[in-house]
């Protein structure tokens, strides 16, 4: 395994870099870089980062390790999402995170949407969120990408329908008998409803995406 010092060497050879460039690159006394030459002493892991980063070689390889000098970048970060497959879907304003509010059938805009099945594409809509009732998992002011299905499995997050009006976004589960909407801010309790009741609940779609702004 080559040491740090070889690596370092042949890096500044490879790159065409004298020390003094790099001192001057990286405010790093020559006489620092002299010893790391020579292995007196490694630098520690920030100004390793540095000197990797200045040269285009990757922090293990500088350690000798026996990977490619520059890191790999994976191929399928640098392919582009193919245009056949990004679709404009409505966002609509708003469901509920909360104590519930009337569903709104309102486009405020349309959100680009990554859709693998392009047959599928108008079952997809997004959907403003308000409240905070399923924070962390969904903020308040996040946008949802539901895919439209009336079935789920019982424990997936889906957007329900409560008396055909108050449109609510919850964790669904399922009993012989009952319904339970369940939110993930323990704050709120569950929703449940029983026997005749579960007839007011209506699936609208589950949740496959989350989406918000970072302030």
């Amino acid at each position: 395994m080559a040491t740090f010092a070889e690596r370092f060497c042949e890096a500044l050879k490879i790159r065409h870099i004298s020390a003094a460039e790099l001192s001057r690159k990286l405010n790093i006394s020559e006489g620092t870089l002299s010893q790391y030459k020579k292995g007196l002493y490694e630098p520690k892991q920030r100004r390793t980062e540095a000197i990797a980063k200045a040269l285009n070689v990757s922090v293990a390889w500088l350690f000798g390790g026996d990977v490619p000098m520059v890191e790999e970048t994976p191929t399928d970060i640098l392919q582009p999402l193919s245009k056949d497959s990004m679709f404009l879907r409505p966002l609509y304003d708003s469901v509920a995170a909360g104590l519930g509010a009337p569903a709104e059938n309102t486009i405020v805009g349309y959100i680009p949407t990554h859709i693998q099945n392009a047959i599928e594409k108008e079952k997809y809509i997004w959907v403003n969120v308000q409240g905070d009732s399923m924070s962390p998992l969904i903020d308040d002011g996040s946008q949802i990408l539901i895919r439209l299905q009336e079935s789920i499995d019982s424990g997936q997050v889906a957007v329900a329908l409560i008396d055909g009006e108050e449109a609510v976004v919850k964790k669904v589960n399922y009993g012989d008998d009952w319904i339970e909407l369940i939110s993930v801010n323990p704050y709120y309790p569950p929703r449940r409803f029983e026997k005749a009741e579960v007839q007011r609940v209506r699936i609208v779609g589950v949740v496959k995406k989350v989406s918000k702004d970072l302030q």
